[in-house]
């Protein structure tokens, strides 16, 4: 990296910290905050009319599919519908909503003051008490309408003592499985796509800042804190900054041994941000350096032509699963695996990306979801060598009316590793 300019040094110096002991998070900071401008001033946040949109669409799709009343708990399911942002607890809140009329949010008394706050659609908004059931408003609400002994669905990570407390409130009632909330977050918008590029390009900026500033002897929480820093500059919200040095690599997930970069061992960086609720993923490898040795060439090479592969089965119509097949099919025949075992690819192609980093479905042998318009995924086909090195790129895609297009390009060659 290089060595810190004299500016930099000086204000350092002034809130106690010397030329010496420079803490790598704050210079990262300061470094990142001299020469990175903000991407995201301009960006439109989802509106009303996208949210009335997907409630539009919800009911309809429950009328179709027979359900009468939606519960949602906390997380993107109740962002994408509500726009209220809220953490999880032994206190309920929720959003119920009807196949038909203005969904209603329960929540406790004294939260209501910061559920107002993101509250972003039309909605009556009913609480309960401490010493209070907070499933007598919706039973109270669902009876008003008549759907008290109807079929509720229930979004798939609503939790399970909240379907106990309501299925106790209505014993006459259904409950189900959501089928709408999936197939509806599954398919993005033009408005969602938009933030999901946003966020990519934040990345791929980051990425572009950090990787000359990567020398020999710095830690996976150095470089991370130089990711990070680039991150928040460029206006992305740091969703992770996952590095893998020499051998670790070799662990999709990584490893706890100590781990500091050298020449002629692999870097890898798996990394993304999110911007207005939407996230990207991007990962990159490189050898530190060094000329690559003939046996990181080829596994980079052979990883960079799987994205591709992976890239052209990903048509309108195929099953989400064909695309891990054709990846690994041609794998097999280079001489890896065979299927999941190493050295090899040992996990899925890729998998769905919107609101969260993992979203249904999966880019995984067996799944049979046809790709359609609007799905997105990422696409990184690594391959490892236990005890040796792993090599792993990561762009995501979306699908259109064309087929699939890119959010952010793969590299060339690990000459020029970024892109």
């Amino acid at each position: 990296m290089p060595m810190p300019d004299r500016r930099a040094v000086l204000r350092l110096a002034t809130v106690g910290i010397g030329v010496g002991i420079v803490s790598p998070r704050l210079f990262a900071q300061e470094k990142a905050g001299e020469m990175l401008a903000s991407m995201t001033g301009e960006v439109t946040p989802i509106g009303t009319s996208e949210r009335a949109g997907r409630l539009a669409r919800a009911q309809a799709v429950m009328r179709e599919a027979g359900i009468d009343a939606l519960l949602v708990e906390p997380g993107a399911s109740l962002i994408y519908y509500s726009g209220i942002r809220w953490h999880r607890s032994e206190r309920l809140t929720a959003l119920v909503i009807p196949a038909s009329g203005a969904p209603l949010v329960v929540c406790p008394f004294f939260e209501k003051p910061s559920i107002d706050e993101s509250l972003a659609i039309p909605a009556e908004v009913r609480v309960w008490q401490e010493h209070e059931s907070p499933y007598t408003p919706i039973a109270d609400f669902l009876t008003a309408k008549g759907l008290a002994k109807g079929s509720i669905g229930i979004e798939e990570t609503v939790r399970y003592f909240a379907v106990d407390g309501l299925k106790a409130a209505i014993p006459a009632a259904t409950l189900v499985k959501d089928p709408v909330t999936r197939a509806l977050r599954m398919r993005k918008t033009a408005a969602e796509i938009a933030l999901m590029q946003k966020a990519a390009d934040v990345t791929m900026a980051a990425y572009r800042w950090t990787y000359p500033q990567v020398t020999a002897g710095m830690t996976p929480a150095d470089i991370g804190a130089l990711m990070s820093a680039a991150t928040r500059q460029l206006g992305g919200k740091v969703e992770f900054n996952l590095v893998l040095l020499g051998e670790a690599a070799a662990y999709p997930h990584g490893s706890g041994k100590p781990q500091a970069v050298r020449a002629g061992d692999v870097v890898l960086m798996d990394c993304g941000c999110t911007v207005e609720d939407y996230q990207s993923d991007i990962s990159r490898t490189w050898v530190h350096d060094a000329t690559p040795t003939p046996q990181q060439r080829k596994v980079w090479n052979d990883v960079a032509h799987g994205q591709q592969i992976a890239f052209a089965a990903a048509q309108l119509g195929a099953p989400a699963g064909s695309v891990d097949d054709a990846v690994r099919g041609w794998y097999e025949k280079s001489g890896y695996g065979p299927g999941y075992a190493l050295p090899g690819l040992s996990h899925r192609t890729g998998h769905g990306i919107g609101m969260e980093g993992h979203e249904p479905v999966n880019l995984v042998h067996g799944e049979t979801t046809k790709l359609d318009i609007g799905m997105c995924f990422s696409n990184e086909p690594g391959l490892y060598l236990p005890g040796t090195m792993g090599i792993r790129m990561e762009d995501c895609f979306h699908m259109t009316q064309q087929g699939p297009a890119w959010f952010s390009k793969p590299p060339v060659s690990i000459e020029e590793p970024v892109g």
